[in-house]
C-alpha cells in the first residue's frame, strides 16, 4: 500500500496524470513536439514502416531497431471514424502504401497512399451491401500526408482536424520525413 501512495505521488508531482492532450483549449506547444529515439543522428535504419494513431493524434516511424520518431498529426474534419466514402472527409483506416512522393505547392510535401486499397473495397462494398451508405457513393481517393497551409502549424498544436481525408503534419515534419521514406513504405493508419 505505502509503494502505491508512493508511486500516485511520483506520477502526480510530476504531471504525468494530466487531462486529455487532444483538447483544443489552452494546449501547451509542447505537447505536440516531435520526439526521436536519443541515438537517432543520422535518421533512421534500413527499412522504416509507419503506423498513424488517430485516436492519439500521432504518426510513429518504426526502423530495423524499434522505434525511431513520433510525430504529431490531425486528420479529416468530420471525426476520427473510419472513411466510408468519397466527401465524407475522414480519414481511412487500414493497411497501406506510399506510391509517390512530391513536392506540393500548398502543403509543401505530398506522400500518395495507395487508397483505396483491397481491404478498402471489401468495407466499402460491404458498407454499402448493409444499406449504411448510399447505393451510389463513392469510394474517393488521393488521400495522403501533407503538411500545413503555408504558417498554420499551430492547427496541429491545437489538434484540429481541417483536410478532406489526408494526415497533415507541420511543415519541418513533413520535410523530414519526405526526406527519408522510400516510396513502398509500409503505412498502417489505425483508431
Amino acid at each position: 500500500m505505502k509503494s502505491i501512495l508512493i508511486l500516485t505521488s511520483v506520477l502526480l508531482g510530476s504531471g504525468l496524470l494530466l487531462t486529455d492532450k487532444h483538447q483544443s483549449v489552452n494546449l501547451s506547444p509542447t505537447k505536440t513536439k516531435m520526439f526521436k529515439r536519443a541515438t537517432a543522428v543520422d535518421g533512421p535504419v534500413g527499412n522504416i514502416s509507419i503506423i498513424i494513431d488517430k485516436s492519439d493524434y500521432e504518426l510513429s516511424v518504426y526502423d530495423e531497431k524499434g522505434w525511431y520518431a513520433t510525430y504529431p498529426v490531425v486528420f479529416g474534419s468530420n471525426g476520427l471514424d473510419d472513411k466510408r466514402m468519397e466527401g465524407d472527409k475522414k480519414t481511412p483506416e487500414g493497411s497501406f502504401h506510399i506510391i509517390s512522393k512530391r513536392v506540393h505547392e500548398k502543403w509543401y510535401r505530398f506522400l500518395a497512399l495507395d487508397y483505396p486499397s483491397k481491404e478498402s473495397w471489401e468495407k466499402f462494398n460491404q458498407r454499402k451491401q448493409r444499406g449504411e451508405i448510399p447505393t451510389s457513393a463513392s469510394i474517393g481517393g488521393s488521400i495522403g500526408i501533407h503538411g500545413t497551409w503555408p504558417n498554420e502549424d499551430f492547427i496541429i498544436d491545437k489538434y484540429k482536424n481541417w483536410t478532406l481525408g489526408c494526415v497533415s503534419m507541420k511543415k519541418d515534419d513533413v520535410l523530414e520525413i519526405y526526406g527519408y521514406t522510400p516510396i513502398g513504405t509500409s503505412v498502417v493508419i489505425r483508431k
